[in-house]
């Protein structure tokens, strides 16, 4: 455990932080799984949205973020 005021202060904070990380993460993560099961047109937006969100928020690295949109949207072609 951290003694020091400043280093406890960031615990809790990081504590917050990744609560708030993990949301947008198993959020995004479900509009794509839903998404891939259903294949409909109307889901794209609010997949790419959520993706999107994340890859501002740096849970996922916005290279990532591009290559999932790509092949989702490449999934809804076929």
């Amino acid at each position: 455990m951290p003694i020091i005021k400043s280093a406890i202060k960031k615990l809790r904070a990081d504590k917050r932080r990744q609560e708030i990380n993990k949301s947008i993460k198993s959020k995004a993560v479900n509009l794509i799984s839903l998404f891939r099961r259903e294949k409909k047109s109307e889901g794209l937006a609010g997949v790419f949205s959520a993706i999107d969100r994340a890859a501002k928020n740096r849970i996922f690295h916005p290279k990532k973020a591009d290559r999932l949109k790509s092949r989702l949207a490449k999934l809804l072609k076929k």
